[in-house]
């Protein structure tokens, strides 16, 4: 049942980051939320040590005050913020600087590609749907919580919390 929850749940939770933001351009707290308290559940359910648990709240503190600082420059949302310092807690310190360097090359492809799609004109059977009026809108942001969740998912196996999971 645990290698099911830690087979599931983080990777479930990115999902529903991305998706949120992508048609809503908002990751809500209880995603992040969600993905602390799980993570403490399954850190103690395969038996992680109280150290190797403290380290990754310290990694995911420390993604917290990075990010904060850039949602405070306006460079991401508050959202991202929280999602990344939350994905930082499963990954941990041995992937955390991976996970930064694969989020931000899928951002910028992402970017990219928004910027690019938003020079054309938005095809008639398109406007109904409010998700891509904003996503083509140029005075809305990007959703940089696509580019988190899928860094995550590409990094996740190779996690301690993974590995522990696996092992069992």
């Amino acid at each position: 049942m645990i290698d099911i929850a830690a087979l599931l749940i983080f990777p479930l939770a990115m999902t529903y980051a991305a998706f949120s933001d992508l048609f809503t351009m908002t990751i809500s707290n209880w995603i992040s939320l969600l993905l602390v308290v799980a993570y403490l559940v399954l850190a103690f359910a395969v038996g992680l040590s109280w150290q190797d648990m403290a380290w990754a709240f310290a990694c995911g503190a420390l993604v917290l005050v990075i990010t904060f600082g850039m949602f405070c420059a306006g460079w991401m949302g508050g959202g991202d913020a929280k999602l990344a310092a939350a994905s930082a807690i499963w990954l941990g310190w041995a992937h955390v600087m991976n996970y930064g360097l694969v989020a931000s090359v899928f951002g910028a492809v992402l970017t990219l590609a928004i910027i690019s799609i938003r020079r054309w004109p938005l095809p008639a059977f398109l406007t109904r749907y409010d998700w891509v009026l904003r996503l083509h809108d140029q005075r809305e942001g990007i959703p940089y919580g696509i580019a988190l969740a899928l860094a995550g998912l590409y990094i996740y196996p190779q996690s301690q919390i993974w590995l522990a999971t696996s092992n069992m």
